[in-house]
């Protein structure tokens, strides 16, 4: 995929370098918390270039969407696992297949950040 509508070109290369990115979602209900983060798969190449000091980048990654919540309160704690929810989750081949799971869900790519940029307790 070039970079297509939403998607900021650091966002995009963010993935292709097999990184993490995650956007917060509205709850199910108040007093809880929900995020969906996007993990680009990895594969034999990745391990041989860290190994060697380096990021590989892939066009061709695979995706695994998981959209989870967690109590509120339990955020910023050791124990935010307590009370989390695996609400839904999607494989996709590709980007293409990326950009319509994230269609489906509702949500468009530009409104993704790095992890450290959100609460986000994974």
């Amino acid at each position: 995929m070039q970079n297509g509508p939403g998607w900021p070109t650091d966002k995009l290369t963010t993935l292709r370098l097999g990184r993490r990115l995650v956007t917060e979602v509205p709850p199910s209900r108040p007093g809880r918390r929900a995020f969906v983060d996007i993990t680009p798969g990895r594969v034999g190449a990745d391990g041989r270039a860290r190994g060697e000091g380096w990021v590989r980048a892939d066009a061709g990654r695979r995706f695994r969407l998981e959209h989870r919540e967690y109590d509120g309160d339990r955020i910023d704690g050791f124990d935010h696992d307590v009370g989390a929810l695996l609400v839904d989750s999607a494989e996709a081949a590709d980007e293409v297949g990326l950009a319509a799971a994230l269609a489906a869900w509702g949500i468009r790519p530009e409104v993704f950040v790095h992890p450290w940029e959100a609460d986000d307790p994974k």
